[in-house]
């Protein structure tokens, strides 16, 4: 059975969850940092092993965006990922999004998951009305 839990996200669980998708390795102060700085996180365990998390970062006003939504390869495709999705955004519709606003949910996925976010009402870019989105690292 999967459990989130919440804000409680330890700067080695982090690491290693990003080491196990193979994303860009990050100093133990840049990755605590970035935690301190996360508006919500959520970390899903099967029992005692974490095997995913998600946060969302931003202004807590008029965007926020998903950031590292990461769940092991190993489960992939059981529905963990959407459940994490799903949380973020209840949190930022529900705690974060003023009364009577609009707030922009953005974020950039990894090249071939486009499919899985658009199952969650997510808009890929570009469209007639917005453009690509762009990155740059510093």
């Amino acid at each position: 059975m999967i459990t989130l839990v919440e804000n409680k996200l330890d700067v080695e669980t982090y690491l290693a969850l990003r080491a196990s998708v193979n994303w860009k390795k990050l100093s133990k102060e840049q990755a605590q940092k970035a935690l301190d700085n996360s508006l919500y996180i959520i970390c899903a365990y099967d029992g005692d092993r974490p095997v995913g998390m998600g946060r969302i970062v931003g202004d807590g006003a008029v965007i926020c965006y998903v950031q590292d939504l990461v769940i092991c390869p190993d489960v992939q495709g059981k529905g963990i990922g959407g459940q994490i999705l799903s949380r973020l955004k209840e949190y930022v519709n529900d705690t974060l999004k003023l009364e009577n606003t609009e707030m922009m949910f953005a974020l950039m996925c990894a090249k071939g998951r486009e499919d899985f976010y658009k199952k969650y009402d997510f808009i890929a870019r570009p469209t007639d009305n917005l453009g690509p989105g762009m990155i740059q690292y510093l």
